[in-house]
């Protein structure tokens, strides 16, 4: 690991100006390259106190042994230059988007005497007019066919080509009217490239033109009583319009945009594409990266267009490109897009209307797409394997940690304050295993106390079972199936067991108790994460401490930086960006995340929807409903007599002068506030106080 002060400029040596700059390692190689208004300003900050830089960034600085700079004269040269080096040195540390497929295009090579249409992969020939991508090639192909009935471009191969002119007899589409037949001499190179043009306007989006075209040309043909030449010309019009529909429009204005959106989270991205020309939607692709650099949203955009429009000229690069945050400097990024297209380009923002609605419909693909990603690398058993093997590694752990439970404290402003349990085995959620917990031994916000409060309890039953069972030596982890949950007054945890997608049937045998019914806690997991830092970590330790638990490991994942904290230690365990075992840490983390807030999110609004009511023995929800709507809401219900109440269908006067009771020791509820005007909005209906 080098020092970067070692490799530090001295002061005054770098310029101010406009440039791009290098890292490079011991070995020369180019691991990272960026570009900056500003060169000393930007160099500046990778050689400030490695405490304060971000973990990619640190371990950046600390693998490079050099750096250099270039001057450029405009900042649109600096972008220049610094996609040509990123394709030429392809850095370890620069993040680069990476095709889930090779998508098909639909290609004119207008470069030959004869152009041809073809679907065309991989990288793009000069002199080719393309268009796409298309998600799959048949759509390609369905799209040719309709159109060689108006524009009969040939489609043959130049084998094919040259033995029809050498034989004298066109192919099959020859005959048929799908292809004009140049190879026989049908038409001359001046009449099919004309043809080719015409296709590729078409393609291109200016399709009405010819659309009222052929409709004028069919009228005439009626009107001088040729009728074969005017159906043939309906069924041309109709081709057209049939192949105009395997695009839905989406922009009414006949608007040619590309559209990126980016899907995010600490790890990774996903960047979606639609290429709308003609106001449709021609084409659309995306690509998923690893974050292998500090980049917000806005550079992933900067580098997502580089990747885009690096090697487009001309109509490739759209008038408008609509993202959804702006590049660092985005006067330069359009002054670079308008001289690859040689054009004014516009790049901004959608805020309303219907290209903010396609956005919207952008953004979903690029969540769907970053979704399918990580099921696709967590399913993966080698993966798994490498993760986990990753994680005992780092944590200095002697075997994998094939039980993970990791825990999570979730509270709306120090109301609600519960915990969540998820439990991970073989790198694979066990959904059955997952517990909730409220936080029963203090009120108000103490994150720290709380996850202290929770791994005591969780372990305390853990041990109160081994006691029972008198299991004193350590049990092994589980292979098959976990025990389903079971309802056990003396349970600390919260008794309610998930519900919906977080429910998993019990359907195989397990180790069992005297009783017959499976153990909450039976299993002790070989890793505890925590969601937070030291102090999370140090509460869950002393909580294990406390118990006499000295064979359970412990960590700490902080969300900010993505480090892994350890029990005593003064620094975290940084791990790279591409780890598996980060992924996986991560994954873990996050599903406790969500299983907490969901519960709390359910208590909160269990508790807005309670009323006095509830407090009444006896009184089920058929006769709290006939109280309200016999007397209109809660609040006039108070004010009525006990014979008021019994004259309701159904209460009785014992029940009534209970209600009468629990509605005079209710406190009183929180006034309602309309935030616009401050005004305290009476309550006049039958809804429930909080």
């Amino acid at each position: 690991m080098a020092d970067p002060s070692s490799y530090r400029p001295k002061p005054g040596q770098i310029p101010d100006s406009p440039g791009v700059y290098k890292f490079r390692d011991e070995h020369r190689r180019v691991i990272y390259v960026g570009k900056a208004k500003n060169l000393r300003q930007r160099l500046a900050n990778y050689f400030q106190d490695l405490a304060a830089l971000h973990p990619r960034t640190r371990t950046m600085v600390t693998t490079a042994a050099s750096v250099e700079w270039t001057v450029v004269a405009t900042e649109v040269e600096a972008l220049q230059l610094e996609y040509s080096w990123i394709k030429e040195f392809d850095p370890r540390f620069n993040v680069k988007y990476r095709d889930d497929k090779s998508y098909p295009y639909l290609a004119v090579t207008l470069d030959e005497e004869f152009p041809r249409v073809q679907v065309m992969r991989g990288a793009k020939k000069k002199g080719v007019r393309y268009f796409g991508p298309y998600g799959h090639a048949w759509a390609i192909r369905e799209t040719v066919d309709l159109m060689l009935r108006v524009f009969p471009v040939r489609t043959c191969s130049a084998g094919v080509f040259k033995n029809a002119a050498r034989t004298g007899r066109p192919c099959l589409l020859g005959y048929i009217g799908k292809c004009s037949a140049p190879c026989v001499g049908r038409v001359t190179p001046e009449e099919h490239r004309e043809l080719a043009d015409d296709f590729c306007d078409f393609m291109a989006g200016r399709t009405g033109t010819y659309i009222r075209r052929l409709e004028k040309d069919m009228m005439a043909a009626a009107e001088e009583m040729e009728y074969e030449r005017a159906a043939r010309l309906r069924d041309d019009v109709e081709a057209l319009k049939r192949a105009m529909e395997k695009s839905a429009v989406v922009l009414a204005d006949a608007t040619d945009a590309d559209l990126i959106a980016v899907a995010e989270d600490e790890l990774e991205a996903a960047v979606q594409i639609f290429h709308v020309r003609g106001g449709r939607v021609r084409g659309q692709r995306g690509w998923v990266t690893d974050k292998v650099e500090n980049v917000d949203t806005s550079g992933l955009v900067e580098h997502a267009l580089q990747q885009l429009y690096g090697e487009e000229t001309g109509d490739s690069v759209p008038k408008e490109v609509l993202v959804p945050a702006l590049p660092e400097d985005p006067d330069a990024v359009s002054q670079w897009l308008a001289g690859r297209r040689g054009s004014q380009v516009s790049l901004r923002i959608p805020q309303r209307g219907d290209k903010k609605d396609l956005m919207t419909t952008v953004q979903r693909n690029a969540q769907q797409a970053l979704g399918l990603h990580k099921t696709k690398r967590a399913s993966d058993l080698t993966t798994r394997s490498r993760a986990l093997e990753e994680i005992a590694e780092a944590l200095g752990l002697d075997t994998a940690p094939l039980r993970i439970e990791c825990f999570d404290i979730s509270h709306l402003q120090g109301d609600d304050v519960v915990a969540s349990m998820v439990v991970f085995e073989d790198g694979l959620a066990r959904k059955s295993e997952y517990r909730r917990f409220q936080i029963k031994g203090f009120e108000g916000q103490d994150d720290v106390r709380s996850m202290h409060e929770v791994i005591g309890r969780r372990f305390k039953r853990y041990l109160q079972d081994k006691e029972r069972t008198g299991e004193w030596e350590e049990t092994p982890a589980p292979t098959g199936p976990v025990p389903a949950p079971q309802t056990d007054p003396a349970a600390l945890a919260d008794p309610a067991a998930p519900t919906g997608a977080d429910a998993v049937p019990d359907t195989d045998a397990e180790p069992r108790e005297d009783d017959g019914r499976p153990k909450r806690f039976a299993y002790p997991p070989q890793l505890v994460v925590v969601d937070g830092g030291q102090p999370q970590v140090a509460a869950a330790k002393r909580a294990l401490d406390e118990l006499g638990i000295d064979d359970i490991a412990v960590c700490g994942l902080a969300k900010r930086l993505e480090e892994v904290w350890l029990p005593d230690d003064d620094d975290p365990v940084v791990l790279p960006r591409s780890s598996e075992g980060l992924y996986l840490l991560q994954r873990v983390r996050d599903e406790a995340h969500r299983f907490a807030i969901t519960y709390q999110r359910a208590k909160r609004a269990k508790r807005i929807r309670s009323s006095p009511l509830d407090a009444v023995a006896g009184l089920g929800e058929t006769r709290k409903q006939a109280l309200i709507k016999h007397f209109g809401s809660v609040k006039k219900l108070k004010q009525a007599t006990i014979d008021e109440i019994c004259e309701v269908p159904g209460i009785g006067r014992r029940t009534a002068e209970s209600v009468a009771v629990a509605l005079a020791s209710a406190a009183p509820a929180t006034p309602a506030v309309n935030t616009a005007t401050g005004e305290i909005i009476e309550e006049d209906d039958g809804g429930s106080t909080t």
